[in-house]
């Protein structure tokens, strides 16, 4: 019986290597994304108890200079949030874009393997109708060597 071997276990190699960098790339642009995500958010919760401070504050009377203080730490602050907002924008769209090609690769992958499927199918009834023509031959040659005997 003939070994069976998929002509294009090569390309299936190197597809399936391609996803899996691809896959590595998506895990770490979405922890990138997270740590970004995750720092926008305690800026975000800082600014909020920032003011809430500045607010108590103002209600027991704060000083010329606290109010000052104030609104340059709430300034810089702002600063930093807008910076880190568009760092945000730019880890999620370099998340989706992984994403996308993973998905690419992901159905190219599938795709050879469909194939390779099928091809081992169809070389399992070529070697089935192989070995049914050879019993047949093997059968009838025991039936001519009774016959002759």
């Amino acid at each position: 019986m003939v070994a069976y071997q998929y002509k294009f276990a090569k390309v299936l190699t190197v597809r399936e290597q391609e996803k899996s960098e691809t896959e590595i790339a998506y895990k770490e642009s979405v922890n990138a994304f997270e740590q970004v995500a995750t720092e926008l958010y305690n800026l975000l919760k800082k600014r909020e108890s920032t003011l809430d401070t500045q607010n108590d504050l103002l209600s027991n009377g704060l000083s010329i200079d606290g109010i000052h203080h104030y609104s340059n730490f709430l300034e810089s602050l702002q600063k930093r949030i807008e910076v880190v907002q568009k760092e945000v924008i730019q880890a999620r769209s370099k998340m989706n874009w992984y994403e996308e090609k993973l998905l690419e690769k992901s159905l190219e992958v599938r795709k050879f393997e469909k194939m390779k499927e099928k091809d081992f199918e169809s070389f399992q009834q070529e070697q089935y109708r192989l070995e049914a023509i050879v019993l047949d031959e093997i059968s009838s040659l025991k039936f001519q060597n009774k016959e002759i005997r």
